[in-house]
């Protein structure tokens, strides 16, 4: 769905919500020695655990600096390049691993001495077919991630005018098992990159969009579209902030390693997770039919079918995705389930409610969220005894209970909320059912999800109802720690109990 994202400051956001001063609740990642390097960084003599350094600084919102990975994942000890263009007469590299630090989000893993800049060749489109653009860049330095903790990190490169910008990189797990696996979008994020002029939305003036995006090339202006700042980095501190077993990936690792999540008692998306391949839907159901308990954090989940490509910078280095011009793909017609378009769409419609219980409705929404179910596991402690409403939780984007044959049963509708969509009456819904496997599936239903941990969406939500979703979330991280929960917390099915149109009315894209 196309959406506008908000300029939210995470560091803002904790000076104001408090939270910075409890992220020492629990257990708290132990310090880690620093990693070595290759070419010219040299290792910070020791990490620096409690700080916001991640953030501090003056953004190239005007291209003062960019920069790039050569990988959007890896498993410790993989050497990732970075491509930097900048107009500085020098930088410097700092990775700092995201987490639950006494004192801050984030700490200090590598540093790199001053390294000379230089400005890089300008965007090109390859192939134009697909108005592919990327930074046809040479590697500016690599950095070696032996030692490195799994999970999500930033390099933040920084010029010595005080410039800075960010690249995300998952350090990933090498295995999930035993674990709760949080698993970042990165094929989402790419999709709404508009860095040199196209995205999957949107191209320049007088000409098309993509139909192809690439991971070579900066992310424009705020990486991920805000998503990682204001929803995934916020659920994984809230995670890590428990105590419980957690293992790191990105989306395309399900795809580039299909068994990883084989044994894990949890799998959390984190925020706004909108683009899937076959590979990543059949990794997560595998799961859940395997016992895995799911959570998605977010809204308009696994709209969009899309596959990955190699370039010859990489395997896996582009998302393909025709959307609304389905029929313009190659494989139209000739391989319709490997064709990208929705997935409720033909050429081979398969629907997203029989993994996520719901689907994607509504943009723009702005509505309250009713608790329906304060009987519900995941509510205790949450102060919804008697019910409870929270304004504004619902939004920009929202899904629905669609009753049929695909969405599961026993499904516990949590929250239900009418409202009209342009023009439209409809509804939003939370919910959570429980499979055969004794898998339990949450769905929140609402993109203010992750953001409202720290108040940081592009409302302001008020500290009742930052409690409330830290609450709930620390309430289900719990629980999928200890196993399947099933059988500990069966879901009462109570979609009878409301009106909800088997068909829809609403132009959700």
């Amino acid at each position: 769905m196309r959406r506008s994202s908000s300029a939210a400051v995470v560091v803002a956001a904790l000076l104001v919500t408090g939270w910075g001063n409890q992220l020492g609740e629990g257990r708290v990642p132990v310090p880690f020695g620093p990693p070595s390097a290759v070419a010219a960084p040299r290792s910070a003599s020791r990490p620096v655990p409690g700080s916001d350094a991640w953030e501090v600084g003056r953004r190239a919102l005007r291209h003062q600096v960019q920069a790039y990975a050569t990988r959007d994942s890896g498993i410790p000890g993989t050497r990732v390049g970075l491509k930097v263009s900048t107009v500085a007469g020098g930088y410097r590299v700092s990775a700092y691993r995201i987490g639950a630090y006494a004192g801050g989000w984030s700490a200090l893993v590598w540093r790199s001495g001053f390294l000379p800049g230089h400005q890089q060749r300008q965007a090109v489109l390859r192939p134009a077919r697909t108005r592919t653009v990327v930074a046809p860049w040479r590697r500016s330095l690599t950095v070696d991630t032996t030692g490195w903790r799994p999970g999500y990190y930033v390099f933040k490169v920084r010029t010595g005018t005080g410039w800075n910008t960010l690249v995300p990189y998952v350090v990933s797990s090498t295995s999930a098992r035993g674990t709760v696996a949080l698993v970042a979008p990165a094929a989402t994020w790419q999709a709404y990159n508009g860095w040199g002029g196209y995205s999957l939305y949107r191209g320049p003036p007088g000409d098309r969009r993509s139909w192809a995006v690439s991971f070579d090339r900066p992310y424009a202006l705020v990486p991920g579209a805000n998503d990682f700042r204001t929803s995934v980095f916020p659920v994984v501190v809230a995670a890590e902030r428990l105590g419980i077993p957690l293992s790191y990936f990105s989306d395309v690792d399900l795809e580039a390693r299909p068994g990883v999540l084989r044994g894990a008692v949890g799998y959390v998306s984190p925020g706004h997770d909108e683009y899937w391949t076959n590979t990543m839907r059949h990794a997560v159901l595998s799961a859940r039919d395997s016992g895995t308990n799911l959570a998605f954090l977010g809204a308009n989940t696994m709209y969009w079918r899309v596959r990955l490509a190699d370039a010859a910078t990489g395997p896996d280095r582009m998302v393909v995705g025709y959307r609304s011009d389905a029929w313009r793909d190659p494989l139209w017609g000739s391989a319709p389930r490997r064709t990208t378009s929705r997935w409720r769409d033909p050429p081979a419609p398969r629907p997203e409610n029989d993994l996520v219980g719901m689907q994607y409705e509504c943009y723009p929404v702005d509505a309250p969220y009713r608790v329906v179910s304060p009987h519900w596991w995941g509510f205790r402690g949450a102060g919804v005894a008697h019910r409870g409403t929270f304004p504004d939780l619902v939004g920009p984007e929202a899904d629905r209970v669609y009753p049929g044959s695909r969405t599961p049963r026993p499904l516990e509708i949590l929250s239900h909320t009418g409202y009209d969509c342009l023009g439209s009456p409809t509804s939003s819904e939370s919910v959570y059912y429980t499979a055969p496997s004794g898998a339990g599936v949450f769905s929140s239903g609402t993109l203010r999800w992750g953001c409202a941990l720290i108040d940081a969406c592009d409302v302001s939500l008020g500290v009742r109802t930052r409690r409330f979703v830290r609450t709930v979330t620390d309430n289900v991280l719990r629980a999928y720690a200890a196993g399947p929960v099933g059988a500990r917390h069966p879901a009462r099915d109570n979609i009878g109990e409301f009106d909800l149109p088997v068909t829809n009315s609403v132009p959700a894209s």
